[in-house]
């Protein structure tokens, strides 16, 4: 495993990351999620192959991931060996206050995170996405003061416009509160918009970049192709279908394989090892639901390409509309 800072900060994280949304329990928007005793062997084998970085979010099984994470971590590990990161804004309830980027909610959702994980802090607390209907000022001070209570050690942010995510470090900077350090974009190879402006910034801001969906849900593996889904989730995941369907993007994933079958390892490392090889990327957040996917994303570390690969696997693309922001 090798270990990289995160941004600016002095803390050290994998350089791959657990996502961990398909851990938690069966319901009808994650029918693939896998249960407590499913969920065991994956956290186990991630901290036995040197991942300390694990990701989770309140709204995963609403609430459930962040319990089954919170149980096997505390079973398996040190809390101080590990870095664990959540999220916040997603609606857990009803009830019109139990969501957004409000003071109100982030007080209240951090505590129960906390509960859930079974920790007293977070290592990265990050909004999950855009809160339109709360000043930014709002959000900003009140992961501040999450921060300075000792509830996390550090404040991130997921897919938004980089405008936004530009207001956001402006107004931390402009009242002396607590800076994001981490931006967890929709990333691959397939969808490569945040080129265009979000991943210059946060070059330019050394902040740490924590791609989601590195391999576009699993059809950067391989298995699938336009008329093929062999999976649950591929079968029952909307959004995903939302995401990847034009024939460009089969395209790059028959280019994929072929490059994957000339060097004899896996479509998924080749896809990791292009992403690994870009300066701005931290760790890929990567899930695992089957024997196998861990090592093959740790196998993808080793993996060099050269120009002349890279340029032939990036050489199809097409500009996608901005997909994953909401």
């Amino acid at each position: 495993m090798e270990y990289i800072r995160l941004g600016n900060t002095g803390m050290k994280v994998s350089r791959i990351c657990l996502g961990t949304m398909t851990y938690g329990k069966p319901t009808d928007r994650w029918p693939w999620a896998l249960n407590e005793e499913q969920s065991r062997p994956f956290i186990q084998k991630a901290l036995e192959l040197g991942v300390n970085f694990f990701d989770t979010a309140d709204m995963y099984s609403y609430g459930a991931s962040e319990e089954v994470v919170g149980t096997w971590l505390k079973e398996f590990a040190r809390r101080d060996e590990l870095v664990i990161a959540t999220k916040v804004y997603q609606p857990m309830s009803q009830d019109p206050n139990d969501a957004g980027l409000s003071r109100k909610h982030i007080m209240s959702s951090i505590d129960k995170s906390l509960k859930r994980l079974k920790t007293d802090y977070i290592d990265l607390y990050q909004t999950h996405r855009w809160d339109y209907d709360t000043p930014i000022e709002e959000t900003m001070e009140a992961l501040h003061d999450v921060v300075k209570a000792g509830k996390a050690r550090y404040i991130g942010a997921s897919s938004m416009h980089s405008w936004q995510f530009a207001k956001a470090l402006y107004t931390a900077d402009l009242h002396g509160w607590t800076r994001f350090v981490s931006m967890q974009p929709h990333y691959n190879l397939i969808y490569r918009e945040e080129e265009r402006e979000m991943i210059p910034l946060c070059l330019d801001q050394k902040i740490g970049v924590i791609p989601w969906s590195p391999l576009a849900r699993g059809l950067l593996t391989g298995n699938r192709s336009k008329e093929r889904n062999e999976t649950l989730r591929a079968k029952t995941d909307e959004f995903g279908k939302k995401l990847y369907h034009t024939d460009t993007d089969f395209e790059i994933v028959a280019r994929l394989s072929e490059i994957a079958a000339q060097r004899g390892v896996s479509d998924a490392q080749v896809a990791l090892a292009w992403m690994l090889g870009k300066p701005a990327i931290t760790a890929p957040i990567i899930g695992a639901s089957k024997p196998g996917h861990l090592e093959d994303a740790v196998a993808a570390l080793s993996v060099k390409l050269t120009s002349e690969e890279i340029t032939r696997l990036e050489e199809l693309y097409q500009p996608h509309p901005v997909l994953g922001h909401v």
